[in-house]
C-alpha cells in the first residue's frame, strides 16, 4: 500500500517539476506492558523515549503528500525508507529532486543523485577558507528550503491533541456541532418534497 501511495506522491512531483521534501518524525507511545519481547524496539535513540516514527514527504508548499505506516522507534530513518522501497522506486522513476536531512545521507548515491542531503564535511581541521565558506553557504541553504516539511508535520501532530482528556469539551463541542449539520442535511431533502 506504501508504495502505491509513494509511487503516486513520485507521479505528482515529476509531472509538476517540482521538489519533495522527506524527513521522519517520532510520536510519544504508552510503554507496552512488561513480558512483551518487542518491548525495547519502540525506545528512540534519538529521545530516549517510547515513540513510533513515520516518514512525511511533503511539496515545496508544505502540502503532506504521503505519511509512511509506523514503525517502532529504533528504526532508522534511512533504513525505513530502504524498507518501503523508496531507493528502488527514485532510481528508476521519474527524475524527482528529494531533499531530505542527515539521517538520509547514502541515499543520494543509490538513487542517482535524486536524494540531496546537507553537504558533509571533508575537512576536519585546517580547511582553506574557500572551503569554509562554501560548506557554511551549503550549509545554511538547505535548511531553508527543507523547513517546509516540518510545517507539514506539525499539521499532522495537530491532530493528536483531539486525544487529550484536556481537550475533551471541544470535541464534544465539535463532534455536536458535526452531528447538528449532518442532521440539518438530512432533513432539508425532506422538507423540500
Amino acid at each position: 500500500m506504501s508504495v502505491t501511495i509513494t509511487r503516486d506522491t513520485e507521479h505528482v512531483l515529476g509531472a509538476s517539476g517540482r521538489t519533495g521534501i522527506i524527513d521522519g518524525t517520532e510520536v510519544r507511545v504508552r510503554r507496552l506492558a512488561a513480558g512483551r519481547r518487542d518491548r525495547d524496539k519502540f525506545i528512540s535513540g534519538k529521545s530516549k523515549q517510547n515513540a513510533v516514527k513515520t516518514m512525511v514527504v511533503t511539496d515545496e508548499d508544505g502540502r503532506v503528500l504521503f505519511c509512511s505506516p509506523t514503525r517502532p522507534g529504533s528504526c532508522a530513518d534511512i533504513t525505513h525508507a530502504r524498507q518501503l522501497g523508496l531507493v528502488k522506486l527514485l532510481a528508476e522513476g521519474p527524475p524527482v529532486e528529494i531533499l531530505a536531512d542527515a539521517g538520509y545521507q547514502g541515499l543520494g548515491a543509490q538513487t542517482g543523485g535524486r536524494v540531496i542531503t546537507p553537504p558533509h564535511r571533508k575537512f576536519k581541521k585546517n580547511a582553506p577558507d574557500w572551503y569554509e565558506e562554501m560548506h557554511e553557504r551549503q550549509r545554511k541553504a538547505h535548511p531553508s528550503r527543507r523547513i517546509r516539511v516540518e510545517h507539514g508535520i506539525v499539521h499532522l501532530k495537530n491532530w493528536r491533541t483531539l486525544a487529550r482528556c484536556e481537550h475533551m469539551s471541544d470535541t464534544v463541542q465539535a463532534i455536536a456541532a458535526l452531528l447538528s449539520h449532518q442532521q440539518m442535511a438530512d432533513l432539508n431533502p425532506a422538507q423540500q418534497t
